[in-house]
């Protein structure tokens, strides 16, 4: 009905030269999807090509709040996405109005904002963290200030405890970090003795507890490939293990499954949205597009570009 073609591989590269497009994924996405990106990494390395592309149109294959990012940065460009329901639990469980009558019950206190969450709350923030510089953008932070941190809980509750700062946390999760089982990492471990632990740090404590390594997408990806373990037992969204398997391809990677034995729960349903199809049609009819207010983009903007000066 889309007159789909046979060859999305080879359309899909036509026009990306035809729009001057750069294709951007996130590590979360199916195979296929990293492997036609011009650029795959992060948030924090997806948010600085952004920054740096000078393609006319920006195709984000990840969630929402990453082309929205996108957009903050770059607001002369056609920014699209495959689709538009891509959502994040993250950003969905912390409604601008609601922090925003937690700010009113801490006047004076400091937002940190995972850039996991709206622009709108991006707006209210005073800076943005990703899971690579939170510690830093936590640390910058004068002791003698407030420190509201959302919306992620268990991110919050990390750094929180690398950095001994006290701070108020929004209790949102992700829905893949919180499904994962002690049980049966527990389970993993007795199986696979050598095998080192590395997660990310939207998990619960009791998980990171167990970790060998803690760190961004990106940093347990370079931890696979340059640590002397033989095997890998992955606490995060298994879509990085396709990387994963490039750097270390003699290393055994087991992903961490979630509670129920029958759902792929340590799968993002949003991110898994995303399909070839959907970026073909994106790429040929230049939507769905991400449309933002001026006003909302550059309050936005500052928290934005407060992150990326500190690196």
């Amino acid at each position: 009905m889309n007159d789909i073609p046979h060859d999305l591989l080879g359309a899909i590269d036509r026009l990306r030269k035809e729009r001057n497009a750069v294709i951007l994924a996130h590590y979360y996405q199916d195979d296929d999807i990293q492997d036609i990106a011009d650029f795959i990494g992060d948030s924090l390395q997806l948010a600085k090509a952004a920054q740096t592309t000078q393609a006319d149109v920006i195709l984000f294959c990840g969630v929402h709040f990453m082309a929205e990012t996108a957009k903050i940065l770059n607001p002369d460009r056609v920014v699209i996405v495959p689709d538009l329901t891509a959502g994040c639990s993250l950003a969905d469980a912390c409604p601008a109005p609601l922090l925003q009558r937690m700010k009113d019950k801490h006047p004076g206190a400091r937002v940190v904002s995972y850039i996991n969450c709206s622009a709108a709350v991006k707006a209210i923030s005073d800076v943005i963290c990703t899971s690579s510089n939170a510690e830093r953008v936590v640390r910058s932070i004068p002791a003698s200030d407030e420190i509201i941190f959302a919306p992620d809980k268990n991110l919050g509750a990390y750094v929180s405890k690398q950095t001994g700062r006290a701070m108020h946390l929004w209790p949102g999760t992700c829905i893949v970090h919180e499904t994962f089982s002690e049980r049966k990492l527990i389970e993993l471990l007795s199986k696979h003795p050598l095998a080192h632990v590395i997660a990310h740090p939207e998990c619960e404590l009791h998980i990171l507890a167990y970790a060998h390594f803690i760190g961004s997408t990106s940093a347990l990806l370079d931890y696979t490939r340059r640590s002397d373990a033989p095997a890998f037992i992955v606490a995060t969204e298994s879509g990085i293990l396709h990387q994963m398997k490039k750097v270390a391809p003699t290393k055994t990677l087991i992903p961490l499954p979630g509670m129920d034995e029958n759902c792929a729960c340590n799968e993002c349903p949003h991110m898994r949205k995303n399909t070839l199809e959907k970026m073909y049609l994106a790429l040929r009819d230049l939507q769905p597009r991400i449309e933002m207010d001026e006003g909302l983009r550059q309050r936005a903007l500052v928290p934005l570009q407060r992150m990326m000066a500190l690196g």
